[in-house]
């Protein structure tokens, strides 16, 4: 007695179920193709030279002979034999407490205006935004430094009031504010971004508030703020990280000396003054691992402090 033939169906099905259990690998073999160029460029660009850095700052390293290592050295000399290096960080902390609130308050006070006009928002937008685009090159930070030198336009302007300054990059009190003062006035990309939440806000909250009697600043205080704080907290998060690593304005100012009396020496350029001016470039590996730290774990308490005062509506 001859066995019995399988059904045509049940192949048909069987061959269906296999290409189906084979059509997610195809899926996934086709996205690590596409991924590829990425995780390359990471691993070869990204990864590799944080390794190799990692390594260095362990080592007497003089971009010459062959690294040396020294352990823990760098790091020990940095934090107990190093007055300049502690001078860098305070006045980059400094830079960061007076720098980000004032961009930022800036430039949601141009949001709030530009958001209220209806007729050339666009021009006004663009008008406002260009400083962000100009202000990280060098050709603008010389021009910047020239209109607060001594004899320059600003100079010459408190002269007519009777205020004679000598010139702001000249004295050490004033230094730092004025590398500030660029960042201050490079609102524009932060101020697009408060313009976009603000006109995600909807406009039935305002009705319902001033209903209630609210005035513009209650209604400022209790309906803008709150709607617009998650851009409000990608904002300080974002500045915030970019005031750490400032160099073009401090290098530009300061004619790269970090001058008057270090009060515009800055991390980065400080980093840059022992790696590349020194030679040191083991010390300035280890620099850059310890801003590396330090902005990650003030990037952590921005996010933890966030769970308090960031409204999310999709938390009802």
């Amino acid at each position: 007695m001859s066995a019995p033939h399988p059904r045509p169906d049940a192949d048909s099905a069987a061959a269906e179920s296999a290409a189906g259990r084979n059509r997610p690998r195809r899926r996934e073999g086709a996205a690590w193709v596409f991924l590829s160029p990425w995780l390359l460029g990471a691993a070869v660009l990204t990864l590799t030279p944080m390794l190799v850095s990692l390594y260095l700052s362990f080592t007497e390293y003089d971009l010459f002979t062959a690294p040396k290592w020294v352990g823990l050295d760098n790091y020990v000399h940095m934090f107990t034999s190093d007055p300049r290096y502690w001078r860098s960080a305070v006045n980059t902390l400094l830079y960061v407490l007076v720098a980000v609130p004032l961009q930022l308050a800036l430039a949601l006070a141009v949001a709030l205006a530009l958001n209220s006009i209806g007729r050339g928002k666009g021009f006004y937008r663009s008008a406002f935004y260009a400083p962000s685009l100009l202000g990280a090159s060098m050709s603008i930070a010389l021009v910047w430094r020239a209109l607060f030198n001594d004899g320059g336009t600003v100079d010459d302007l408190l002269s007519t009031f009777g205020i004679d300054m000598g010139g702001w990059v000249n004295q050490p009190g004033w230094a730092l504010l004025v590398v500030a003062l660029l960042t201050i006035w490079q609102f524009g990309a932060p101020m697009v971004i408060f313009l976009a939440g603000l006109q995600q806000v909807p406009h039935e909250l305002y009705e319902a508030a001033e209903v209630d009697g609210a005035g513009r600043v209650r209604r400022f205080l209790s309906v803008t703020l709150p709607m617009l704080s998650p851009v409000l907290f990608f904002n300080l998060v974002l500045q915030t990280i970019q005031a750490f690593q400032v160099f073009t304005p401090a290098f530009t100012v300061s004619g790269g000396r970090g001058g008057p009396a270090d009060s515009t020496l800055f991390y980065t350029l400080y980093l840059y003054d022992r790696g590349f001016t020194a030679s040191h470039m083991g010390y300035a590996a280890a620099m850059a691992w310890v801003l590396l730290v330090v902005i990650g774990i003030v990037t952590a308490l921005l996010f933890r402090s966030s769970r308090s005062w960031v409204f999310y509506n999709d938390k009802g």
